[in-house]
């Protein structure tokens, strides 16, 4: 069996089918947990997924080995998505900046320090009302462990950028969960 991924791609690019699956095998679960995160729905997700690895197939020959080819394969996997949530407008709920503006880091620290069912339920809900990029965004960083500098690359952003991304969907969150924990309350 191959582990060394550089192998495998190049056995892959002879043909050998098997190799494929391999790869397929390691990087399917990350690919449709990135997909179904932003596009919201399983059966779109896993129909996606495929996709993308038939274009990574169709396309292996101008991986340049400039990047790793896990943020490559992410990158093909995330504009798929991101294109599919576009064709279908998918509507999220706009926050208002000065409110984003004005929370008070701390309370977010506090929110995100809870791990109360409650409020990771809460978290999850937040985090499907999340714009489609957002959603990405925190699947790759808090979900799949990927570094910002990744991340970035990914999103095809700086990674100034991609830090203030972050820190502003944690307000936003913030703010979806209070808001979500004051409706309960009434």
């Amino acid at each position: 069996m191959l582990n060394n991924e550089k192998e495998l791609l190049d056995e892959i690019s002879r043909g050998d089918m098997t190799a494929f699956g391999t790869l397929m095998k390691r990087y399917s679960q990350g690919v449709y947990t990135l997909v179904v995160r932003i596009v919201g729905d399983d059966c779109d997700a896993e129909e996606l997924a495929q996709d993308v690895f038939m274009k990574v197939y169709k396309q292996l020959r101008n991986f340049s080995g400039r990047s790793t080819f896990s943020t490559w394969l992410y990158r093909i996997a995330y504009n798929a998505a991101i294109s599919h949530t576009r064709r279908k407008r998918q509507t999220s709920i706009p926050l208002d900046e000065r409110r984003l503006a004005s929370i008070d880091e701390d309370d977010v620290e506090r929110m995100e320090a809870d791990t109360s069912e409650r409020n990771l339920e809460a978290l999850a809900a937040a985090i499907e009302q999340l714009e489609p990029q957002d959603r990405a965004l925190v699947t790759l960083h808090y979900y799949e462990n990927r570094p910002i500098a990744e991340c970035a690359e990914i999103i095809e952003q700086s990674i100034g950028n991609t830090k203030v991304r972050l820190h502003r969907i944690r307000k936003k969150l913030y703010l979806l969960i209070t808001h979500s924990k004051e409706e309960t309350e009434q």
